[in-house]
């Protein structure tokens, strides 16, 4: 990777995005648990992610900040 590539991010505070961890459950539905948020790219092209810990199953979700789960 060259130098002259540098990462654009947000400036704002506030994430653009949350991750959720989710676990099968009964039926169609599943366990969400927020485990982190998400600062997406000023050029729209990435994210900047934090995460409070890492599931060891399940998979990982990145909803939009408005989002209702």
């Amino acid at each position: 990777m060259s130098d002259d590539s540098e990462t654009k991010t947000t400036t704002s505070k506030s994430p653009t995005h949350y991750a959720y961890h989710v676990r099968d459950g009964k039926g169609d539905k599943g366990f969400w648990t927020k485990v982190g948020a998400a600062w997406q790219h000023k050029d729209g092209k990435g994210f900047n992610i934090q995460l409070d810990f890492v599931p060891l199953d399940g998979s990982i979700q990145l909803r939009t900040a408005n989002d209702k789960k």
